[in-house]
């Protein structure tokens, strides 16, 4: 009989890491909505009371960035100054060009018999379908994403209205002949309001969070 410990990791949607990636989603969704032959490579920086746009795009749709920075900051939950982050009072700064020639050279479809096209990057990705949970995940992500949930869930729905949109979950199987076999750590850590003890907040999440999950 073999045994391990595996561990996955969730951040929610108010990390600085998920909210870039929310902001870079929103610009492309914008400019494919205006304009389906886009080609966008949307990179997104955020730091204190900042976001960075940049990266190169190639379109004719006409999109106010700084409006969609702002509307998809408001629906995470950064809607209060005094976290420092704030859909109001954040700066924006907008720094696109055009994709590289060299790049759309590379890119663009060739003419007569030659219709070849490029790519414009390349990467390499892995992924699979498992049987230990019904939504075919492996258990340690699919608890991890559920606790990150759950947190946006109460959070948003006023359950637990001190907490603030930024967290993070590891969630720790011990596997015995590669099955899931028992939780062995669970880790949440989560943005709250000032004035709550350590125990109001522990015995919190634990209770709305944790064990519902």
């Amino acid at each position: 009989m073999s045994s391990y410990l595996f561990t996955s990791e969730s951040v929610s949607e108010g990390h600085p890491d998920k909210v870039a990636d929310q902001i870079s989603d929103a610009v492309l969704d914008a400019i494919l909505a205006q304009d389906k032959t886009s080609r966008v490579a949307a990179e997104t920086l955020v730091k204190d009371n900042m976001v960075v746009l940049a990266g190169e795009i190639t379109t004719g749709a006409r999109v106010n960035f700084s409006e969609v920075v702002r509307k998809t900051v408001k629906r995470i939950g950064y809607n209060d100054p005094t976290i420092g982050f704030d859909t109001h009072t954040c700066t924006v700064i907008v720094a696109y060009g055009e994709q590289s020639k060299d790049i759309a050279q590379g890119v663009d479809e060739g003419k007569g018999l030659d219709l070849d096209q490029g790519a414009g990057d390349q990467g390499l990705m892995f992924g699979y379908a498992c049987d230990e949970t019904p939504q075919l995940m492996p258990l340690p992500i699919y608890l991890a994403h559920r606790l990150v949930e759950r947190q946006s869930e109460i959070r948003r729905d006023g359950r637990l209205s001190w907490l603030r949109p930024d967290a993070k979950s590891q969630v720790t199987i011990k596997y015995v002949d590669n099955k899931p076999d028992s939780i062995e750590t669970v880790v949440l850590s989560t943005q709250h309001q000032p004035g709550l003890t350590h125990k109001q907040i522990e015995e919190a999440v634990i209770e709305q969070i944790i064990k519902p999950v």
